[in-house]
């Protein structure tokens, strides 16, 4: 397609891709695909020329969404400057809001500004259907619902879904979560489940064209593979080169700086933890010694989240979050059972639960510690005194900022807590009271961290204390402390 275009000098500088992400989301294979990242990446135009794959197919309808109008008027002025240069031929209707290519191939492009205006597509079918800036979508309710609309009658023309987005939004953390988390950056990974982590997989069983339930011929295999490809101002060297544009996102704030220029997807806007950094924070699993201490936290929910972290303290009282357990609609008591069988090796020498598990909810029978204590998994309370959350909080800046002596943090994550991983840099602060978190935000990890950090955990506790070697005997055999 590129190649055809035509010989004017500013045809060839909006089409013809240099090699590199661009080049790498225009021949892109995967079901869906972010490109995203830094400012002036030419994101805009990559999803342009993407979706011109197929226009020269009468059976090609494609759509492009915009959240707002505003932004769409903008995105429609582009194609208008190229859409004609590279199809001659191509049609624009106002009154369809749509491109007509001459062998039939059809572009919609329209804007979506609320959750509940995707009804409008019931029924209707898309082969290509692209996001542009998908981070100012808040949920991934339209997304979802647009995959139900992507199929084709075609069987020799492939389906796609594409997006681009700059990091930040009020949809940053659930498209960091989608794209960006899951695997290295630009390598494609089998498609997750946003709550639970899980892959895709078809079912066990379909019904057949007579309607007879019978083995799926692909069970069990992954549904379908995503990929995220980082954008960067480098890449378009039209504006990188001239340095004007580079000057004025240096000129930025840290924070905006940081999402703009460098394309950061760790660093939000109001984040309540400026000091994250994934390269010093973040690091490969190694074997822990047998003897360092290991301790976990739970933060507890079962319509939202449970939260579990496991903790060991190095020589040094650094801080290693080693393993995480992270699950949703899951009895007090069946989760218990999955942490002890997650910890079976380890000699864990306490638990932190929060206190509120400890309350009666209405009726006289066992709390919701008293089900895991019931099957072994023995707690003590979290401190939940008046100041505890904000003094959780100041402990992990300091765990978090690195010490000159070392030039290590006292705070390290492997790098297999990818739920941690992806919750802490961008949870937010509360905008009544900037001394602590977002309450609102999806905090149960960092509830869990704040527990765990907050129990005074030492390396050297029971050579310190002799009293301590005598091993650990709970006052209250049955609630465990």
């Amino acid at each position: 397609m590129f190649e055809d275009l035509s010989e004017e000098d500013d045809r060839e500088i909006i089409f013809r891709p240099n090699p590199g992400p661009q080049t790498l989301f225009l021949s892109s294979s995967e079901k869906e695909v972010l490109y995203g990242g830094s400012a002036g990446g030419g994101k805009s135009y990559a999803v342009l020329a993407d979706a011109l794959r197929y226009m020269d197919n009468p059976d090609f309808r494609g759509l492009i969404l915009r959240r707002t109008s505003d932004e769409l008027r903008e995105l429609i002025q582009k194609s208008q400057e190229i859409y004609p240069k590279a199809i001659p031929g191509m049609k624009w209707s106002l009154s369809k809001n749509s491109w007509t290519s001459p062998k039939g191939g059809i572009l919609w492009m329209t804007f979506l500004d609320r959750d509940e205006e995707v009804t409008r597509y019931q029924g209707q079918a898309f082969t290509y259907i692209a996001f542009d800036e998908l981070t100012q979508w808040p949920t991934p309710y339209c997304w979802n619902y647009m995959r139900s609309r992507l199929r084709s009658t075609n069987p020799n023309m492939k389906t796609y879904m594409r997006a681009t987005s700059n990091p930040g939004g009020v949809g940053h953390v659930w498209v960091k979560k989608l794209f960006v988390d899951p695997a290295p950056w630009g390598k494609a990974f089998d498609a997750t489940d946003i709550e639970t982590n899980e892959t895709l997989v078809y079912p066990s069983t379909h019904r057949n064209k007579q309607g007879v339930i019978e083995p799926h011929p692909l069970a069990g295999q992954p549904l379908f593979k995503r990929r995220f490809i980082p954008a960067r101002l480098s890449d378009n060297p039209y504006l990188y080169d001239a340095g004007e544009y580079e000057a004025m996102l240096l000129s930025l704030p840290e924070t905006e700086r940081k999402r703009l220029l460098e394309g950061d997807w760790d660093v939000v806007a109001g984040a309540a933890f400026p000091e994250w950094d994934r390269g010093i924070h973040v690091i490969e699993p190694f074997d822990i010694p047998r003897g360092w201490k290991r301790f976990r936290a739970c933060d507890y929910g079962y319509s939202s989240f449970a939260g579990v972290l496991w903790f060991a303290v190095a020589p040094d009282d650094q801080i290693i979050i080693y393993d995480e357990l992270y699950v949703s609609k899951v009895l007090a008591r069946d989760l218990g059972y999955m942490i002890l069988d997650r910890e079976w090796e380890d000699k864990i020498s306490y638990g932190v639960l929060d206190s509120s598990c400890w309350y009666q909810r209405g009726d006289v029978g066992p709390c919701i510690a008293e089900q895991m204590i019931n099957v072994g998994c023995r707690w003590r309370p979290s401190d939940r005194s008046k100041g505890s959350r904000v003094a959780g909080k100041n402990e992990i800046h300091r765990r978090l900022q690195v010490e000159e002596e070392t030039g290590q943090p006292r705070l390290v994550i492997f790098d297999t807590c990818t739920n941690l991983i992806a919750q802490l840099p961008v949870i937010p602060l509360d905008k009544n009271n900037i001394e602590d978190v977002d309450t609102n935000s999806e905090d149960h990890l960092y509830d869990a961290l704040r527990y765990g950090i907050m129990s005074r955990p030492k390396s050297d506790l029971f050579s310190r204390d002799p009293m301590m070697n005598r091993g650990y005997a709970p006052a209250d055999p049955k609630l465990g402390y």
